[in-house]
């Protein structure tokens, strides 16, 4: 007889229906944009609102009596793969109930796609949509940026239930530096310095003349790496003044959260020796150089012109955020290569982005570096070091792990989506923007382009890469082992 599972179902089924009422919070806010602009969604909302609370009541209520004990890592990897379903299917309701999104699988892909941040879309015309959806679209960005989960233990103490497993389980990048020995205390002061950027970044919007709600809704996909924008032509109708604020907070929120803190704290010499931070300047500051010089003297655009669309768009690709200042296909090819280059790249592990992440990319060469090394000098110990620490087996084995695996799914589900019907390029492109949370891809699902062209089984398959792409991969894939389920 197979072991019984050891599993606290009762604790998961508890832990996200409080979560369901938190969300709810969020989803009755964006009302308010209603009474503003009465576009008539005000009931959609709050019935939305109505019944995502109710059910979460109802998982808390049933659940209610159970014996409180910390979450396990079990546990931990159920809460943030169920949180993040159970979040996605509710945030769908606003955009189906108002019947502006009359598809469940598109309202499916445009939400799950705002929680995991990607900023892929179905919509053709953005505009058109009622301005309380366009805010929810966004706060789904903002929600799903530093984590829901990360957000609950920082307001929610989880009730005495000890949150470490479900924090590495959430954010596994930020748990080597955490910024205080109380699970609950690092996660509010991540969300401290993620509400500041907000609000900062709202400011200097709005005094280059952004309205207020165009400047709430762009803070909160900037911050979050997400990419949804209030208008059709993303940021490409903006001054030059907004593309460069919006590029450095794009760069800002592609840093590891850890760096901010200690940048508040005054240690910037801790920022200056961070050997991933200066690796993440360092690709952006090449391909910078890379993307302008060809654009000048292809004579596609003057000097400061080439130099502004280009860090904008490689910062967009490489944090995984997928605004756009210029529809980037109408460039040479040689430029789409590297823009599908730099969707396998991901900003720096610990922050909002997607993407492999910059750290593993760094390791790996280093590694490799090494292993060059043994085969002349055999007998020879040479660790890999990081920051000049060494970086244990275990680790470079994990992360090794991880790009055969991230390889591995992309050929997996590139394959499916051209059995689906789409083009070879097309099939590559969508899955490299859909697991690595970027967004707009090339060819019919560029940045100016939406993915209303995808079959309905595409959506499916590409929304699940999504939320596997946010996840690192591991968190999600390890419950569709046997094991996981046995005692």
């Amino acid at each position: 007889m197979a072991a019984r599972s050891d599993i606290n179902f009762r604790l998961i089924i508890k832990f996200i229906g409080l979560l369901l009422m938190l969300l709810s919070g969020f989803m009755a806010i964006s009302a308010v944009w209603d009474i503003v602009y009465q576009e008539g969604t005000t009931k959609a909302i709050l019935i939305s609102a109505l019944i995502t609370f109710g059910v979460g009541l109802s998982f808390y209520q049933l659940t209610r009596n159970n014996e409180h004990k910390n979450i396990g890592k079990k546990e931990g990897y159920i809460i943030v793969t169920f949180t993040w379903l159970s979040i996605t299917f509710f945030g769908t309701l606003p955009f189906y109930l108002s019947g502006h999104i009359p598809s469940f699988t598109d309202a499916f892909f445009e939400t799950m796609s705002g929680f995991t941040t990607t900023g892929a879309t179905i919509l053709t015309d953005i505009e058109a949509m009622p301005k309380t959806l366009l805010f929810w679209r966004s706060t789904t960005h903002w929600l799903g940026g530093m984590g829901i989960i990360v957000l609950t233990l920082a307001i929610l103490p989880i009730l005495g239930v000890g949150g470490m497993q479900l924090f590495v389980a959430e954010a596994p990048g930020t748990t080597p530096a955490r910024l205080h020995p109380r699970i609950t205390e690092t996660a509010k002061r991540l969300w401290f310095i993620y509400l500041l950027l907000t609000l900062v970044l709202i400011l200097l919007l709005m005094l280059g003349n952004m309205n207020l709600f165009e400047s709430i809704n762009h803070a909160f996909s900037t911050v979050a790496t997400g990419g949804f924008s209030p208008k059709n032509d993303s940021i490409a109708g903006y001054s030059p003044y907004i593309q460069y604020t919006i590029t450095l907070f794009m760069i800002i929120a592609g840093t590891n959260f850890t760096l901010h803190y200690f940048a508040l704290k005054g240690q910037f010499d801790k920022i200056r020796n961070n050997e991933e931070f200066r690796f993440y300047l360092l690709v952006i500051g090449i391909f910078t150089v890379i993307f302008t010089a060809t654009t000048y003297i292809l004579e596609i655009e003057g000097i400061e012109e080439s130099f502004r669309h280009s860090i904008f768009q490689i910062v967009a690709i490489l944090t995984t955020t997928g605004f756009v200042t210029i529809d980037y296909t109408l460039w040479n090819e040689f430029l789409w290569f590297m823009i599908f280059i730099l969707m396998f790249t991901g900003g720096c592990i610990g922050s909002t982005a997607g993407g492999i992440k910059m750290v593993r990319h760094l390791l790996l060469i280093k590694n490799t570096h090494q292993e060059f090394k043994r085969l002349v000098h055999p007998d020879a110990v040479l660790p890999t070091r990081l920051d000049g620490k060494t970086i244990p087996n275990d680790i470079i084995y994990n992360f090794l792990a991880f790009f055969l695996l991230y390889v591995s799914v992309f050929v997996i589900g590139a394959t499916v989506m051209s059995f689906m019907g789409l083009g070879f390029k097309l099939s590559l492109a969508s899955v490299a923007a859909s697991i690595g949370n970027v967004g707009p891809s090339l060819g019919t699902l560029g940045p100016m382009d939406s993915y209303a062209i995808i079959p309905a089984p595409g959506k499916w398959m590409l929304a699940f890469l999504m939320l596997l792409g946010r996840l690192e991969l591991f968190t999600v894939l390890i419950l569709l082992t046997p094991a996981f389920w046995k005692k």
